[in-house]
């Protein structure tokens, strides 16, 4: 499975790992954008605290100069705003989660996985590995995208699910705290992703290490300081 026998845990990314990026991009992001203005409408009584992240981050953008949208009663300029950068704010992440649970809800949504991935979630399951997520969208939204998939239902393979909220996906000390979430040593962790500063900060941190190449992922720089995989069931 692995350079170490001792891997009792495998933490995924999901875009362009488990998930193809076209999906994320073209399809959750569309499907946020078009659907916000009308959710922050009809949702303003369960939205308070990610409406206090949104114009605490308006107001830092302002600060360091960004220009982003002016905005008033209404957030959807700013919010389309974040989207179009694909700024990985916490605030951002918890809305788009919301809106999607809706999409999913109403049966609008279907998510898109690797058609390795469920032959692999079922494999690591069969051999008593713990299968975690690390992505920057939420862990609501992760959990939807996982439930949804055109290949069933998948949370039941599925330990944890972390987001932003235990630090950026780019220091190591993130990947620190989920190895003490998951009562594990660093090195008993495997990490895959298809961002190498990502993989950076989990190998800083102690973790093992993939580099997910797939098609549509942009280009990373040295790829070759990682051991590479094309599909899960490399590792």
């Amino acid at each position: 499975m692995s350079d170490s026998c001792s891997t009792r845990a495998i933490l995924l990314d999901i875009e362009g790992t488990t998930t193809p990026i076209a999906f994320v991009h073209d399809v959750l992001f569309t499907y946020a954008r078009t659907h916000v203005r009308d959710y922050l409408l009809h949702h303003a009584h369960e939205l308070a605290t990610d409406v206090t992240q949104l114009r605490e981050e308006h107001a830092r953008d302002i600060a360091s100069g960004a220009q982003p949208p002016t905005i008033t009663s209404d957030l959807t300029t700013y919010v389309h705003w974040l989207i179009d950068r694909d700024r990985k704010s916490t605030g951002l992440k918890s809305l788009q989660g919301k809106i999607w649970r809706e999409g999913y809800m109403a049966g609008t949504l279907k998510s898109q996985v690797f058609t390795d991935v469920r032959p692999a979630f079922e494999h690591w399951n069969d051999d008593g590995v713990n299968i975690s997520i690390f992505s920057s969208g939420s862990a609501l939204a992760q959990q939807l995208l996982f439930a949804h998939t055109e290949d069933g239902d998948l949370t039941k393979f599925i330990s944890d699910y972390f987001d932003t909220n235990i630090g950026a996906k780019g220091e190591a000390e993130s990947y620190r705290r989920i190895a003490t979430k998951m009562n594990l040593d660093t090195n008993e962790i495997l990490f895959v992703s298809d961002v190498v500063t990502e993989l950076e900060a989990a190998m800083a941190a102690g973790m093992q290490t993939r580099l997910s190449i797939r098609p549509g992922n942009p280009p990373q720089p040295d790829p070759d300081r990682f051991q590479i995989i094309h599909t899960l069931n490399e590792i």
